[in-house]
């Protein structure tokens, strides 16, 4: 085991390299950089001190020369300043990542709260009233586009029974947590509801399809209770599958949540790493796309570590070498 997860980091760190290269290369073809666009905002700056500012931050090297002066800067733990917030990058991202980590670390716990006991009520029921009930709501939450969805919300519960507030944070200091909460509520509300569909049809599925095998009739004809059955002999089974569903939802969540953080004025992961592109802020940029995709590859390990867990029979023995 301890070879197996040393072995993925290790392809991990390869992986974050190669997505390092892609992201920088396809962030430098991008029309204009910083210096451009200080020019353009101020006219009174020559085209000598264009020249001597991109010489300053090596903007009229190669491309290739650059990313290995900013990978040496990385890998010594300097990853630039951020050119919107005129800190360093790492520093600019800090606010976004707890705001995301708060917004979807909710609405994902709450979403598995929901959807697996849901899936697994209406996989004893199958092809039952509630079972199609239950289907053609996940068909309409998949299908929903996400700004409809805020828009909806919105419209019903901030503007029609002003209820709630549209969106946004308090900023003043005096504000409890009460009314923290009451804003967090539509974006929550509207990412649980996005995510509720997909992972209850998997967990449906899955369920279904453990309740046909041998071993579970084997258990019945044993005397197994019915809850016995369901909650010991399938349930861990089916939940195998809906783990790799999970852990990619979860790691894409982070940067995926844009129309959502947009629609509500929340300043999150989503709305950064969009502002920075579009600012040509090449190193917040950088470091929250690959921050991004470390967190997707932090899903997958642990959803392979879960499998081990839950299901006895998978073993990293033989991936090690072993007999």
């Amino acid at each position: 085991m301890t070879r197996y997860i040393v072995d993925r980091i290790v392809q991990s760190l390869a992986v974050l390299l190669v997505m390092s290269f892609v992201i920088y290369g396809l962030i430098g073809l991008m029309p204009g950089d910083p210096v451009d666009l200080m020019i353009s905002a101020d006219p009174k700056v020559t085209a000598e001190d264009a020249a001597r500012l991109k010489a300053l931050y090596g903007l009229d090297r190669p491309l290739l020369t650059r990313y290995g002066n900013w990978l040496k800067a990385a890998l010594g733990g300097e990853f630039g300043y951020s050119r919107l917030y005129a800190k360093p990058a790492l520093v600019a991202l800090g606010p976004a990542l707890v705001s995301t980590t708060i917004l979807v670390g909710i609405s994902f716990v709450l979403s598995l709260l929901i959807a697996l006991p849901a899936g697994v009520w209406v996989a004893t029921r199958p092809d039952g009233p509630a079972d199609r009930t239950v289907n053609l709501a996940c068909f309409a939450g998949v299908s929903m586009p996400p700004f409809w969805l805020a828009i909806l919300l919105i419209l019903t519960f901030a503007v029609g029974l002003r209820w709630l507030p549209a969106g946004g944070v308090p900023t003043r200091s005096d504000v409890g947590l009460g009314e923290q909460l009451r804003h967090m509520v539509l974006p929550v509300a509207t990412l649980t509801l996005l995510q509720i569909g997909g992972y209850l049809r998997f967990m449906r599925a899955a369920m279904i399809e453990t309740l046909r095998q041998d071993y579970i009739r084997t258990a019945q004809a044993k005397g197994a209770g019915p809850a016995r059955v369901l909650l010991k002999h399938a349930l861990r089974n089916a939940l195998n599958p809906v783990v790799t569903v999970v852990a990619l939802g979860f790691g894409g969540l982070f940067s995926g949540a844009l129309i959502t953080e947009t629609m509500f004025a929340w300043p999150g992961m989503g709305k950064l790493i969009l502002d920075s592109i579009m600012g040509n802020d090449f190193n917040l940029a950088l470091v929250a796309l690959l921050f991004a995709t470390l967190l997707v590859l932090v899903g997958n390990l642990l959803a392979d570590l879960a499998y081990a867990w839950l299901d006895p029979r998978v073993s990293f023995t033989e991936r090690e070498g072993g007999p």
